[in-house]
């Protein structure tokens, strides 16, 4: 990949900026403690393991958390946030922190009541969010400030779609040469290629449980791991699995050992997958698991029985556990943050100790 072509940054730490050596190196971890006062609980083994520091951030007081479903990092070391909050009254759907966790500014008030997935690539020196909002069937691309390149809605150039009703995109995985992929999650299970102008490239997929088809491509993320070849990777989370596609859509192969797989983000050899049952599953090059953070089935049990419930019901959950991971991401030292679909919202950031 050449150095002028757009590099994909999307949920890391990049050591490139004065802005990120002026902040701390470990982040302060505000409303972030064991509720019983003692020790940080631990998930994870060997090499992979993590204290569990819960409610990470301090909110502005003009924002509430509603379910807090992505985040992503920028080159100065800023997390930002995106939530879903289904009150009346409009709220910024976007909270950036600092490292410490403290906010540095919030906006997307336009996003209220949509807020989903959440996704940033370095194009030419300038970063830009790419923001799926699942209430106004759009994909929008920003700067890191908000302020609004394009909108994208439906495509009509493959015709699988009536109108904007059957649309409703989760998340954004970008390509090598610069052009990117939308996910159409919630709607009908297609995913879209764009090139790096925008334009539209083809349209694959489909719901279905037959390779190429998929139910729910909640996440992507283009695996071009060292020692793999290049590959789209997409979370096909009703289906249990992760799909693999050739960069221009061809059927490649599945990985099994997951549940729920909502997202997908990767670090040197390592790919991380956020799974929405209650566990977060770590890959090998080879995508044999390392570890899965968090895996309890006597707990997995209790936060799927009685229609979820677990996740409006805060007073049951525990430190160490997870209930609804739905999306996280490494940072620059290999700390991980997790955002969780419950109901008031909850960050996690998981520091690496082992």
């Amino acid at each position: 990949m050449s150095a002028s072509q757009p590099q994909s940054t999307r949920r890391r730490f990049l050591q490139t900026s004065a802005a990120a050596a002026a902040v701390a190196a470990s982040p302060l971890l505000l409303h972030a403690d064991d509720k019983s006062g003692g020790k940080a609980k631990t998930v994870g083994a060997g090499e992979h393991t993590y204290e569990c520091h819960h409610y990470w951030g301090e909110l502005p007081k003009s924002v509430e958390w509603g379910a807090t479903h992505g985040v992503c990092i920028d080159q100065a070391g800023l997390i930002y946030i995106k939530h879903q909050h289904g009150g009346s009254q409009p709220m910024d759907a976007i909270v950036a922190f600092d490292p410490t966790g403290k906010a540095v500014r919030s906006f997307g008030k336009q996003y209220h009541g949509g807020g989903h997935g959440i996704d940033i690539r370095n194009e030419d020196g300038q970063e830009f969010l790419y923001l799926s909002d699942v209430k106004n069937r759009q994909v929008i691309k920003t700067d890191l400030l908000g302020d609004v390149v394009w909108k994208k809605d439906f495509p009509q150039e493959p015709g699988v779609y009536k109108d904007a009703s059957g649309y409703r995109p989760t998340n954004v995985a970008f390509a090598p040469d610069g052009g990117f992929y939308i996910g159409d999650g919630y709607g009908s299970h297609y995913i879209h290629q764009y090139d790096k102008d925008a334009n539209w490239v083809r349209t694959w997929g489909g719901a279905g449980t037959e390779p190429g088809k998929m139910r729910t491509p909640h996440g992507m993320w283009f695996d071009n791991r060292p020692g793999r070849t290049p590959a789209l990777a997409v979370a096909d989370r009703a289906n249990a699995r992760l799909q693999y596609f050739s960069p221009t859509g061809e059927h490649l192969g599945f990985v099994n050992d997951l549940l729920f797989p909502a997202d997908i983000d990767i670090q040197g050899e390592v790919m991380l997958v956020p799974d929405l049952h209650a566990r977060i599953t770590l890959l090998d090059k080879d995508n044999n698991v390392i570890t899965q953070l968090g895996d309890d089935p006597e707990w997995r049990a209790a936060v799927l029985g009685d229609g979820m419930k677990m996740r409006k019901q805060r007073d049951r959950w525990l430190d160490g556990k997870f209930v609804h991971p739905h999306d996280a991401c490494f940072d620059k030292d290999g700390n991980i943050f997790v955002t969780e679909w419950v109901e008031g919202g909850r960050v996690t950031f998981l520091k690496k100790v082992g």
